[in-house]
């Protein structure tokens, strides 16, 4: 049996060194960390990353990288403009990419939400107030035992930023929120 031909990428890397490219640049002292790598030799799927379409690769970078602190991992540019880059969250091995939309292609994300944990969620948003970006709903206790704050990213995909401490994995939150709807008379 043949083997499938691979496609071919639409953006490829470009000979320019990286430090001699605007976002690079900034990133330089971010760029020198491993993640580390847990893969299932089970042959159980595993997440492997969120891809984030938007309108502005290097805008977005500065979001993710600047303002929330993800270490960026790779970026490939098409004719010296960022078109891919790919980060890792500044704690754990939880990954993202952010890929450049068509000119006509719509970055909405209706329905889907990405969600990060962060222990100090209270201090981690006054950071961010400091740095004058908007918080559309500012931390607070949720029903289910988790405690949430809720941004979004210059493109407008809504996220999350979260403490659920010892009650992340627990299925008995969704039951004690339930509870507390049954107790208020709400469906």
């Amino acid at each position: 049996m043949k083997k499938p031909k691979a496609r071919k990428a639409s953006a490829k890397k470009t000979a320019v060194p990286r430090s001699a490219t605007p976002l690079a640049a900034k990133r330089s002292t971010r760029t020198g960390t491993k993640a580390s790598v847990t893969l299932d030799s089970a042959g159980k799927l595993t997440f492997n990353h969120a891809m984030i379409y938007v309108k502005d690769v290097e805008r977005g970078c500065r979001f993710y990288l600047d303002l929330l602190g993800f270490k960026l991992i790779e970026d490939f540019r098409h004719e010296g403009t960022p078109v891919y880059a790919r980060m890792r969250a500044p704690g754990g091995d939880g990954t993202i990419a952010l890929h450049q939309a068509g000119p006509d292609d719509s970055v909405s994300s209706d329905g889907v939400r990405l969600y990060f944990e962060v222990p100090d969620l209270d201090g981690f948003c006054r950071k961010l107030q400091q740095k004058a970006f908007y918080i559309t709903r500012m931390p607070r206790m949720m029903p289910w035992g988790w405690r949430h704050a809720y941004v979004n990213d210059p493109d407008g995909h809504e996220i999350s930023l979260y403490w659920a401490g010892e009650n992340r994995m627990k299925k008995t939150v969704m039951k004690a929120a339930q509870k507390s709807r049954d107790i208020e008379g709400k469906p």
